[in-house]
């Protein structure tokens, strides 16, 4: 990822508004900045979300509450709380998150 053409600039979450992302069971509230082709977005996973998809975009992500869990597509699974993160490249290992009590993220890709 390249960071270019992009002025400093200062963003309230509070203020963005949230599009809704609807998973296999739950939902996913998106807040999102885009500057260039970086996407940047502050996401709430109402408790129970489970994905409805594999994905296999890279992303950088860390939690800023609540807990999340990322299943592989090997079979390994990941856990992380809040102040935790992970990074995956584009097209590396297919993903797929759930949360049992709600999550709130903090994501770039």
């Amino acid at each position: 990822m390249k960071l270019s053409d992009i002025p400093f600039g200062t963003t309230d979450w509070a203020t963005i508004e949230a599009t809704e992302h609807p998973g296999e069971t739950g939902s996913a509230r998106w807040r999102t900045q885009q500057f260039g082709e970086v996407r940047v977005r502050r996401v709430d996973y109402t408790p129970g979300y489970l994905a409805d998809h594999w994905c296999s975009k890279g992303h950088i992500l860390l939690c800023l509450s609540g807990e999340l869990h990322t299943e592989l597509d090997d079979g390994r699974i990941f856990t992380l709380r809040a102040g935790m993160s992970y990074q995956v490249a584009d097209n590396a290992e297919a993903h797929r998150s759930w949360t049992e009590n709600g999550a709130q993220l903090f994501i770039v890709d």
